[in-house]
């Protein structure tokens, strides 16, 4: 039976955060109602339909730790398995009841004096809130680059996030800009069955070994079997895969170069093991600090690059023409063009208008970057508790992880309602001021903050918005406590 203070809630965006903070608010006692602009659930993993995509967070540790799923493919899952899951999930909690596909938020609006959020959606409604959830992600908005003569091409160009239904590449002259996360997943898939292949690389990135493996049939059907022995065994795992992320942590990303130094070199080991050719090589190592930019895990990367109909140019485009693309090593005559450019990270452009207290807007409050205590609260905005916000995002461990303490700390602010019978729950000016000041304190030690590292979690004013300071315990640390010095509630 619910509580009588059990509170309305408003999460916008059915991806892995959303359909959590939906799935433990309806737990504890709340009625939720959860909005997604899409036709289906599943966030980055619904969108992102290119060839090759997977996640490079072991499975069992990206799925939620109360929600184990017995079918993955592999040790690495793919795409399409993890937007499966994700609609397994809408099935498994009964959440089909609550929510709103095809509806997508526009605005949310803090009253003071109700104490509650306004939402209006893009069909118009309007519903009243007691606490709204953005779970609108950090890897949501394709980012294509500014180059001349982009739009004159008169092949077929679009995003990986993009990828067209059905696009046959059988004989194609293709060129994949780009050559960081999403593009070495789907290059090695293009080149099988592209006639030739031009990769277009403006900075080699890191690189270290997958070493993924099938998971058996007979080992799915163990799982199937005997639930719980599967439950147990894998709580083992994921806590073992875990403990050695974190210790990742330390020893890769601390502005150390002797505390770097193996993970470098079983980089530079995998590169030499599978290029053989050492001015191609020469152009596919670094000249950073491994670790400054996102860490990529690939077996068949290079071996692609290797093959005779493929071709890496780092020479750097000249201009975008229509017949294909020119670079200062000579012109492409292509088909086909893929921005394999990543995601517009540093602007926090959200899809829907949030106004807190004042009337003053969470794009206005963010003028100068964007900052929320824990990642999850904001000054001047009372009950809006938002997931994988700024300085949540990881380079070492998996974000499911981090995604299930914010939803905890949410839960256990909204139970410290209950139990003072206030109506909102505020992070103070001075509150965030500290947090803030602490965790730049510690990024500072960390290689991203390195002056020689430019990378997608990096502002262009050299701050650091994306990323966590520390390892997964300490944030669960820090969001298992209620800081009443922090968080003030009325």
């Amino acid at each position: 039976m619910e509580s009588e203070m059990a509170k309305r809630i408003a999460v916008v965006g059915a991806g892995m955060g959303g359909l959590c903070a939906a799935i433990k608010a309806r737990e504890a006692g709340h009625e939720i109602a959860l909005y997604e602009h899409a036709d289906s659930v599943g966030g980055t993993w619904r969108a992102n339909r290119y060839p090759g995509v997977a996640c490079d967070v072991p499975a069992i540790l990206y799925q939620f730790s109360f929600a184990p799923y017995p079918d993955w493919s592999h040790h690495y899952a793919r795409g399409a398995e993890i937007h499966d899951y994700t609609r397994s999930l809408v099935d498994r909690f009964g959440l089909g009841e609550v929510l709103h596909l095809g509806e997508g938020v526009t605005r949310a609006t803090w009253d003071d004096d109700a104490g509650q959020w306004t939402v209006e959606t893009e069909r118009g409604e309007t519903g009243r809130f007691d606490a709204i959830v953005p779970a609108l992600g950090q890897l949501s908005r394709p980012q294509l680059p500014m180059i001349e003569g982009r739009d004159t091409f008169a092949g077929t160009m679009f995003h990986a996030a993009e990828w067209p239904e059905g696009l046959d590449l059988t004989g194609k002259r293709v060129g994949v800009v780009g050559s960081a996360a999403s593009a070495v997943q789907l290059i090695p898939e293009v080149a099988r069955r592209a006639a030739r292949l031009v990769v277009f690389q403006r900075t080699p990135n890191w690189v270290v070994p997958r070493n993924d493996v099938a998971i058996t049939p007979e080992a799915k059907a163990l799982m199937a079997t005997d639930i719980a022995m599967a439950m147990k065994l894998g709580a083992a795992q994921r806590a073992m895969i875990f403990d050695q992320a974190d210790t990742f942590f330390w020893q890769t990303f601390q502005w150390t170069p002797e505390g770097r130094a193996a993970f470098t070199r079983t980089a530079l080991d995998h590169l030499a093991a599978q290029v053989a050719d050492p001015e191609l090589r020469a152009r596919l190592t670094p000249d950073y600090p491994i670790g400054c930019k996102r860490v990529l895990i690939c077996d068949d990367f290079y071996p692609a690059l290797c093959q005779p109909h493929v071709t890496l140019d780092t020479a750097g485009i000249v201009v975008i023409e229509p017949d294909g693309v020119r670079t200062g090593a000579g012109f492409h005559d292509l088909d086909v063009l893929i921005f394999a450019t990543g995601f517009e990270t540093t602007e926090w452009n959200w899809s829907m208008e949030v106004v807190g207290r004042g009337g003053v807007s969470l794009k206005e409050a963010w003028r100068d970057g964007p900052e929320a205590y824990l990642g999850i609260m904001v000054h001047n905005f009372p009950n809006l508790f938002m997931l994988y916000g700024p300085n949540t995002n990881l380079g070492h461990n998996s974000i499911s992880f981090m995604i299930e303490r914010q939803v905890d700390f949410m839960l256990a602010t909204l139970a410290a309602l209950e139990r003072e019978q206030a109506r909102s729950a505020d992070v103070t000016a001075d509150g965030q001021r500290r947090f803030r000041e602490r965790i730049e304190q510690k990024l500072a030690g960390t290689v991203w903050a390195d002056p020689h590292c430019r990378s997608w979690y990096k502002a262009a004013n050299g701050r650091i918005y994306q990323n966590w300071a520390g390892n997964c315990a300490d944030y669960a640390a820090e969001t298992g406590v209620l800081d009443r010095d922090a968080v003030m509630l009325a």
